[in-house]
């Protein structure tokens, strides 16, 4: 019997409204360690909101975050599948639209969300994705990235100090 989107899926999404900004969607993910909500008005679903959309859509064209609106960045009219949809028609819809989630609407209410990372984990589970997906985002505060480390602690990867710079250090260089 061929698996359905209902077997998977997080029954629950966090939602905003459209004229929430993205300071607040971005705080609710936060909040909430998600990458994304659904942007709602009158239970009917307009847009998907992520993450990416707040850094590609706002901050990269340095527009002020607390003056833009959920709905003016989000992708409208997002693909979405039912509780019912197979599971193997959901990741066709992921490859042909390129999109990593997609909403659950049930008789046009949204349900839940089902991910890639929930595909991953049903299909295979040993794989490193899914072990990724399984794993508790680490919530702690974001490092600051122009300060120096404190002292017995290491550089951010690739930041120049500590043992692996000394070592890269020590190497001949050629050219």
């Amino acid at each position: 019997m061929a698996r359905l989107v209902r077997d998977i899926m997080t029954p629950a999404a966090t939602t905003v409204r459209p004229d929430a900004s993205l300071v607040e969607a971005a705080q609710l993910m936060r909040a909430q360690d998600i990458g994304d909500v659904l942007v709602v008005k009158d239970g009917r679903l307009l847009g998907l909101l992520t993450d990416r959309d707040i850094t590609l859509r706002a901050v990269a064209d340095a527009v002020d975050p607390l003056s833009v609106n959920c709905l003016s960045a989000c992708t409208p009219d997002p693909v979405t599948v039912s509780p019912d949809t197979e599971l193997r028609t959901a990741v066709e819809l992921m490859r042909t639209h390129v999109v990593r989630r997609l909403p659950v609407l049930d008789g046009g209410r949204l349900a839940g969300m089902v991910s890639i990372g929930d595909l991953v984990r049903e299909s295979d589970p040993d794989s490193v994705l899914a072990h990724i997906s399984r794993a508790v985002p680490d919530s702690g505060p974001a490092p600051d990235i122009g300060a120096a480390p404190e002292q017995g602690t290491e550089a951010p990867h690739g930041a120049g100090a500590g043992p692996r710079a000394e070592q890269e250090d020590r190497r001949p260089h050629s050219g």
